[in-house]
């Protein structure tokens, strides 16, 4: 059984990925009669590589996946990308900038060659990092979002959707992105608090007078069409029908009333932008006011701006703010920090802009979502806490805005004829096509993804895939994108297939750094889990990203982390070299017979591990894969191998034939068993170690362990939990007294109870290995001398005389040292006190330290003084 002597992760994980992958290990069989179970994976976005917090998802994913595959099931875990419009869209954008050119020169046709290019390179990348993940990925099944077969079934939702009325085509205020020009849905917003200010404007009324109006937007005011008033504010009632003149403009502004104001804020009069603001669109509505854009797409100033034509929107205010003030007509500039809408993926201030775009409409389809978490069969959320999240959403949902003014995504599915106007949606173009015009939008890229666990399975068709791995089992994924993807996909599951996309979702958190932060490129701390596989090796990443946090918190990197995890695999891989070269190459898996006599270690061990194989099962089952780890590291480096191991020894070297071979089955099966609850979170160097064990087989497809109810001896847990205290105490005695384990001593263990004392005096063999005895009595009850150390454990009393613990002029001379060290450091101690400056100016908690430190030190003279006198008297 060859293994090198050191463990290196990089020589460990090389080529296994492309062997697992060659034998067919992932594939996936819709045929198999085994029972289905599947996960999609959450597609990565084609704009970039892979960062941690795709690794953390993944490891969990896999995990998931590696555990189901060994316990029988039939497993797809089904690779797949995401075309990710706007991002992937930039960066084409910006390459083809550093090459000297515009996509508006070359062409939509040509641009869109570009970015399938894009596409492909950074597939390849993907696909190389989920290689040294060591992913356990079917790809005959890899699928992308803008792929023939998910395009024909985005196609068919928006076409039945359309026919059912669930998605309309309309004029209203949406969020704008005037750098990538392009509407974003709400929560592509994300809202910033920013300093501004408020502006008081004079809006003069024709009869003369004027009404007080603060905005934090006064570029709109050339937009304004109304101003409006509480229909029984008193202050207000007799203007009400009258007009009021637009600043510098000079267009007249009908006052008009409607209940949306709140009299009691501000002045409680309103302009009214029906073309610049939500709250002011729907007002227009009811009032049938115009509706006057004044921004073009970019959020520069147009033709209805006037003399302010051509200005940037942010210029304008500028401009405007200064001819206010020129013309007496600003009352206050009154500065104000409020929340302001930024795009997700630009930066840019989201402008609230009135344009014709598709939305989604959400009534039904939110209903339809909340009333099954309300079922019998609902989805269940990990941690149970974000079930409220998701609700708390879908009651106050908005419909949906899902066409962007981009190139490289799904094409609307809607033709205008050049002449009539008339609207075709469908899901191929009319029959003659050249007299129609498709629309030049494409869709959000959520729509496609909302689709992603049926379409991936071939939905529209009634594939073999989708009648044997839909609904998935579980999504995982980042707590972050519950309203961007989990509940698209909930809603879109639900009406198009009737079933829920899943069965659960587990969520994470975010990887932040050690200070807390949010990784970003603007911070600068962001960590490449390649970087961290080419230093600590996939298995140390991956174990540390799947047990260093609970569901759905956030987890903290630091190198220090994953590097403790690989010297728990150093552990591993040096305990198993240790066992497998005393267990022989002559002894396999099949030798293996744990029918017979065995020592109590030998019953404590396979009762440990049985309750372990149970809890470990049992707690992956509900994803808590933090608890997992804790409980294989106690088991694995705490009783495995600082106790089993190296009680092994004994009957190895010592015992019988039959004793050494019970031995060999019990360690062969024990790490057995701990490669196969490892190989999920370690599937590189548990693979390997299980090769040397047996090179023809593979702990990717082996069986997963189960508690073995025969092995269980719940009376050898006590007797080795007493062995061990006994063992410890002998030990933590000599430490205390600088006794070297090399010098035998004299033991007395006093033990009352008959059974306890039998099963201590039968396994008095692990005490003269571990405890080095010159003499070793075991008795019911036993005499103890003034001079012997003395400790009780449960069960028991260890002495220790201490004549022959230690040499008593050593010792003496030891503690001499010891007490003049000490004095020492109270003189020096005293002095500082003494000192009434250092007293009277030096902060309080110094003071209170140097006084903590005398009681310290006083204790431990005392301490020292009391056992040195105590020698002087034996001496």
């Amino acid at each position: 059984m060859d293994m090198p002597t050191k463990y290196n992760p990089a020589k460990v994980e090389e080529g296994k990925y492309q062997t697992w992958v060659e034998a067919g290990y992932f594939k996936s069989d819709a045929t198999s009669d085994k029972e289905p179970y599947s996960i999609v994976i959450p597609p990565p976005n084609v704009t970039g590589r892979l960062h941690l917090g795709h690794a953390w998802d993944t490891t969990l994913q896999d995990i998931i996946t590696r555990m189901k595959r060994m316990q029988g099931y039939e497993v797809l875990y089904l690779p797949g990308m995401d075309h990710a419009g706007i991002a992937t869209q930039a960066k084409v954008d910006a390459r083809l900038r550093e090459q000297g050119i515009s996509r508006h020169e070359i062409g939509r046709e040509s641009f869109l060659e570009h970015a399938w290019n894009w596409k492909e390179e950074y597939a390849n990348f993907i696909r190389s990092q989920w290689e040294k993940l060591g992913l356990g990925l079917d790809y005959d099944k890899e699928r992308f979002t803008m792929d023939e077969g998910l395009s024909k079934a985005v196609r068919k939702v928006f076409v039945d959707m359309y026919n059912k009325g669930l998605i309309y085509r309309g004029e209203y205020i949406i969020n704008w992105d005037p750098a990538t020009e392009t509407a974003l849905s709400d929560i592509e917003v994300i809202h910033k608090e920013v300093e501004g200010n408020f502006y008081h404007v004079k809006y003069p009324l024709e009869d003369g007078g004027h009404v007080e109006i603060a905005t934090t937007r006064p570029e709109t005011m050339l937009g304004d069409t109304a101003i409006v008033v509480y229909p029984e504010d008193a202050r207000y009632k007799d203007i009400i029908g009258k007009n009021a003149i637009l600043p510098i403009v000079g267009r007249k502004l009908p006052i008009i009333a409607d209940a949306y104001v709140d009299k009691e804020f501000g002045t409680g009069v309103m302009k009214v932008t029906p073309a610049h603001d939500p709250n002011d669109f729907v007002i227009g509505e009811r009032h049938n006011l115009e509706r006057i854009n004044v921004m073009h797409p970019d959020g520069s100033m147009n033709g209805l701006a006037g003399k302010y034509e051509g200005m940037d929107r942010f210029e304008c205010r500028k401009a405007l703010v200064r001819d206010l003030e020129d013309e007496g007509l600003m009352i206050e500039i009154e500065p104000h920090v409020h929340s302001v809408g930024h795009s997700e993926r630009s930066d840019a201030v989201v402008e609230p802009y009135l344009s014709t775009q598709w939305f989604v409409s959400m009534d039904s389809l939110a209903r339809k979502s909340l009333d099954n978490q309300d079922s019998k069969d609902p989805i269940d959320f990990v941690p149970e806490r974000f079930d409220a999240t998701f609700r708390r959403w879908m009651e106050d949902i908005r419909d949906w805005c899902i066409s962007r003014q981009l190139w490289w995504g799904h094409q609307i599915p809607a033709w205008y004829h050049k002449e009539s106007g008339e609207i075709h949606v469908g899901m191929e173009p009319p029959a003659d096509e050249e007299d129609w015009e498709q629309d030049e939008d494409v869709l959000d890229t959520w729509f496609s993804s909302a689709l992603w666990p049926f379409s991936t399975m071939g939905w529209p068709e009634e594939t073999e895939d989708l009648r044997k791995f839909f609904p998935t089992n579980v999504l995982v994924t980042g707590y972050d994108i519950i309203f961007f993807w989990v509940a698209r996909m909930i809603f879109s599951s639900l009406e198009h297939t009737g079933e829920n996309p899943f069965d659960d979702v587990l969520l994470h958190g975010l990887v932040r750094d050690e200070q807390n932060r949010k990784m970003s490129k603007s911070l600068g701390n962001g960590v490449d889990p390649m970087d961290v596989i080419d230093k600590f090796g996939a298995d140390a990443m991956r174990y540390f990203l799947a047990t260093g946090s609970t569901p759905g918190h956030d987890l903290k990197y630091s190198d220090a982390k994953v590097e403790s995890v690989w010297n728990f695999i150093n552990k591993i891989w040096n305990a198993s070299r240790f066992s497998l070269i005393n267990i022989g190459e002559d002894f396999g898996m099949d030798d293996i017979n744990l029918e017979g006599e065995k020592t109590l270690a030998d019953e404590w061990i396979l009762t440990r591990l049985n309750e372990t194989i149970g809890d470990v099962t049992r707690l992956s089952e509900k994803y808590e894969f933090g608890e997992v780890g804790r409980l294989l590291y106690n088991f694995i480096w705490d009783e495995f191998c600082d106790w089993y191991i190296e009680m092994a020894k004994v009957p190895m070297t010592e015992g019988t034939d039959e004793e050494k071979a019970m031995t060999r089955s019990v360690l062969l099966h024990t790490l057995d068993s701990i490669l196969k609850m490892l190989h999920p979170f370690m599937p590189f160097v548990t693979e390997e170690i299980y090769q040397t064990i047996d090179s023809n087989r593979s702990i990717v497809v082996s069986g997963w362990p189960v508690a073995d109810e025969n092995h269980k001896y719940p009376e050898s847990k006590e007797g080795m939990a007493l062995l061990v205290d006994i063992i410890k105490s002998v030990r933590q005695t000599r430490s205390a007294v600088n006794s070297p384990l090399s010098r035998p001593i004299d033991i007395q263990i006093e033990v009352k109870d008959q059974e306890r004392r039998a099963a201590v005096e039968t396994n008095r063999s692990y005490i003269d290995r571990f405890c080095n005895p010159e003499t070793l009595e075991i008795a019911e009850s036993i005499r103890v001398d003034d001079d012997a150390k003395t400790d009780v454990v449960k069960g028991a009393t260890v002495i220790l005389p201490l004549a022959g613990l230690i040499d008593m002029k050593e010792e003496a001379a030891r503690l001499e040292q010891e007490l003049g060290r000490l004095e020492g450091e109270l003189k020096r101690v005293d002095g500082k006190l003494g000192n009434e400056k250092f007293v009277n100016n030096a902060p309080r908690a110094v003071v209170d330290k140097e006084k903590e430190k005398k009681l310290g030190y006083q204790s431990q003279y005392n301490e020292v003084k009391e056992r040195l006198d105590s020698l002087k008297r034996k001496g």
